[in-house]
């Protein structure tokens, strides 16, 4: 598989099926699994039964990036290690928003996993098919990345402005069709979304926050997935990276949930981080290209010190 020539760094790697394969395997046990415990009894996730899922998909996570540095070398391991620390860290900012969407519609804590892990799993299909077409635009026309690069940039202006954190699900225009045309009963059914209320088929308030989350992903893929292309070209590599990251958002969820701990600035780093790849983009359409592995000290700088100084600031607090 090769990569384009763009923002993203240029190298060829062939990825056999079979790697293809045993990822999406592992994926679907690990996914199964963790439906299976939650899903015996909808409960709320205790902080070490949290810490412990957040480890065990971040372990997914760096695990498959070492077989990348294995197979394919250490030029796409660093570029998968970067794409995923990025994918990981705007997805860990994003949580917020789901919080305050949950807290909107008023969604018990218990039945909030499931929402999640629905809307999760819906994510991976979008994020393959904007990648997929990012990367096919870029193909077809150059000038696509003086584009990408721009919106990063502005993406990085608006999480460092907060405008990123605000979220309204009641002007979300899908959000009010949906509780226009389907029929929703006033309170909640357990976590189920469909319940027979009186022999009609009625859906419940949990479909509409669902709703709000899968739309609100839709949003987000146009900061993460331009991120990512910046990072790099290669289909695989950015489509791995970014799935990885994405699928230990539940856990996370609900350990920072569970803990009360929020990193105030590392929507700060997010933002520099955007604005730079956005920069880093514009600048190989002009033919300057920055080598990956600085491109990756950068990066884990800022997100880095964007951390320390939210603990010792909050420390200090």
């Amino acid at each position: 598989m090769t990569s384009l020539p763009h923002g993203g760094e240029t190298f060829t790697i062939v990825v056999p099926e079979w790697f293809w394969v045993v990822y999406h395997i592992v994926v679907a046990i690990f996914i199964a699994i963790d439906l299976f415990v939650a899903q015996r009894k909808p409960h709320e996730p205790s902080i070490k039964e949290s810490l412990m899922w957040v480890m065990i998909w971040v372990s997914v996570g760096v695990g498959f990036g070492i077989l990348v540095f294995y197979y394919f070398g250490i030029e796409p391991g660093l570029l998968y290690i970067t794409a995923y620390v990025v994918e990981y860290s705007l997805s860990m900012d994003n949580l917020f928003v789901f919080a305050a969407i949950f807290t909107y519609f008023a969604v018990p804590f218990a039945y909030q996993h499931k929402t999640l892990y629905i809307g999760i799993i819906s994510a991976i299909f979008m994020r393959a098919a904007f990648i997929f077409a990012g990367l096919k635009l870029l193909e077809m026309f150059h000038w696509m990345i003086f584009v990408f690069g721009a919106v990063l940039m502005y993406s990085g202006y608006k999480l460092a402005s907060g405008a990123e954190e605000k979220v309204e699900p009641s002007r979300n225009p899908v959000v009010r069709a949906a509780r226009r045309v389907l029929p929703i009963t006033q309170d909640y059914v357990g976590n189920r979304f469909i319940v027979k209320n009186q022999g009609k088929w009625m859906f419940t308030p949990l479909i509409v926050a669902l709703v709000a989350i899968e739309t609100t992903d839709v949003l987000f893929a146009f900061d993460s997935v331009p991120a990512v292309i910046a990072i790099t070209g290669n289909f695989f590599i950015a489509y791995t990276s970014n799935i990885s990251a994405i699928l230990g958002l539940r856990s996370l969820y609900f350990l920072l949930a569970a803990v009360m701990f929020r990193l105030k600035y590392l929507s700060k780093g997010l933002a520099i981080v955007l604005i730079y790849l956005g920069l880093k983009m514009i600048a190989s359409g002009f033919g300057f290209t920055i080598p990956g592995w600085l491109s990756m000290i950068i990066v884990f700088l800022l997100l880095g010190l964007s951390v320390l100084i939210s603990i010792l600031l909050r420390e200090k607090e």
